[in-house]
């Protein structure tokens, strides 16, 4: 495998989507349109109430939404993290191939982590997310090498909910410092930082060039609302700072000084299922083609906005080759 400019670290869940019927949501005693932890009993339960329903499926969870959209757009990546020893494994790696990521995926005895995804006659979706075998990626999982090599090192809050994969990604972070590797960490969810603020505190103060948030989630983090606060206050700390605001679009801000507002762009919104996933992959591109943050920032709003405007957290290939076409056109330089 040779070098990637992004490797990422993150839970490899399978989307496992499903067109259900409202009522079907009640018979199950599931709330429409929103995300829960459920266990392998309650999934399994899910499961066995669609066994005769047709399904699709797709390579999901956060990090690695950011790696696939990062490799539709043509940059190479990697993912690394934990499946199991099960069908699903199999069918994550080869969607991973088709979609150009490099898989280090390692296989430990159990099920791979599912979301699955009950789409009602509305295209609400209803989240039964199972982290399966997940929180077992431990440090001796971490290939240094590829780690040293890559020209950025990619995770997100969701990491620091086990001592094991805060301990192992602590160590990555480790190696990617000793060899010049820019270390990105995506908050990615604001109950994450209630759960571990002083941790992430010091983690953007102490290991990390360049951290993503939305406006809720670097409030919790550093107690400004005002977004503009907040990013300043961030990339004090770290060395670069996104802070996403919705429709009012994003701020940019450097420990040197630097400054960019970034107004939204103008979007139908259909599905905002990996907005930010898709926004962080758009902001990393920026920055591996040489962009300034706020060029990278407008690159970040611009894909953003493209991928609410469908269904799901990816673009499809072609979907990809339009904005990748319309990148190199450079169309995210206007917002309509």
């Amino acid at each position: 495998m040779g070098k990637v400019a992004v490797y990422g670290i993150g839970n490899p869940l399978i989307d496992v989507l499903v067109t259900v019927e409202d009522h079907e949501l009640h018979e199950l005693g599931l709330n429409k349109g929103a995300m829960q932890l459920v266990d392998n009993e309650r999934g399994d339960e899910i499961l066995e109430f669609f066994k005769d329903r047709e399904k699709s499926y797709a390579p999901g969870g956060a990090c690695p939404n950011t790696m696939v959209t990062l490799a539709s757009l043509g940059l190479p990546t990697a993912l690394s993290g934990v499946v199991g020893d099960d069908d699903l494994a199999a069918i994550y790696t080869a969607r991973l191939s088709e979609r150009g990521v490099q898989s280090e995926l390692s296989v430990e005895s159990g099920e791979t982590g599912t979301s699955i995804v009950l789409v009602s006659p509305d295209q609400e979706r209803t989240m039964c997310t199972r982290l399966g075998v997940c929180p077992s990626f431990s440090p001796e999982r971490v290939v240094h090498d590829r780690v040293a090599q890559a020209n950025y090192l990619y995770f997100t809050g969701y990491m620091w909910d086990t001592v094991s994969q805060k301990n192992a990604l602590l160590s990555a972070i480790a190696t990617a410092r000793d060899n010049g590797t820019q270390v990105v960490f995506d908050v990615a969810d604001p109950f994450a930082v209630e759960r571990h603020r002083d941790d992430f505190l010091t983690l953007v103060s102490e290991h990390v060039d360049v951290v993503l948030a939305n406006r809720d989630e670097a409030h919790i983090l550093v107690g400004y609302d005002d977004p503009r606060r907040a990013v300043v206050e961030l990339a004090e700390q770290a060395g670069v700072a996104a802070v996403k605001a919705g429709a009012q679009g994003s701020y940019i801000a450097s420990h040197d000084g630097e400054r960019a507002a970034i107004p939204g762009f103008e979007a139908r919104a259909v599905d905002t299922t990996g907005a930010g996933d898709t926004y962080a992959a758009g902001f990393l591109y920026g920055l591996e083609k040489g962009a300034s943050l706020g060029e990278a920032g407008r690159i970040a709003s611009f894909v953003a906005a493209r991928i609410v405007e469908k269904q799901g957290a990816q673009f499809t290939l072609a979907e990809a080759q339009e904005t990748t076409a319309a990148l190199e056109q450079q169309s995210w330089t206007v917002s309509v």
